[in-house]
């Protein structure tokens, strides 16, 4: 089956990846010269990723932190650039290393070229995450 290549619907097939553990596959949504940031980033966390290679290095031990169960909001905002849309959304799961519960809302700006994310600006809220315990979130680690 070809993947989805308009930006909501490459979006939500990535989500389903993530639920299913299968970050390569996730990976596999980048383009090349992809760049992931997370604005909010605390100090010592990373704030940009250049390159599918930096982005699967980064991902790769997601499932070892984050067992993720559900994306029960997920709210998909078309832009007046087609290939730039931004989601709300809310990941749910459990925190693998001591059990506890995972809850973070997350706003995305994400664009897409030619079937492929070029462009993923994660704003996660790094408070919660220190609350939580977690070592790992969104994408952060």
């Amino acid at each position: 089956m070809p993947l989805p290549t308009a930006p909501a619907e490459l979006y939500r097939h990535g989500l389903r990846l993530l639920l299913e553990k299968d970050v390569p596959a996730w990976v596999d949504l980048w383009d090349e010269n992809g760049i992931l940031e997370f604005p909010f980033a605390p100090p010592g966390r990373p704030q940009r990723l250049e390159g599918r290679a930096a982005i699967a290095d980064y991902m790769r031990p997601y499932p070892d932190h984050i067992d993720l169960h559900d994306f029960p909001e997920v709210t998909v905002h078309q832009t007046t650039v087609p290939e730039t849309i931004v989601v709300e959304m809310r990941g749910v799961g459990r925190l693998v290393k001591t059990g506890g519960p995972f809850d973070m809302t997350y706003i995305a700006v994400v664009t897409v070229e030619d079937g492929l994310i070029t462009s993923y600006r994660d704003y996660w809220n790094p408070l919660a995450v220190q609350e939580s315990g977690a070592d790992f979130a969104g994408a952060d680690r």
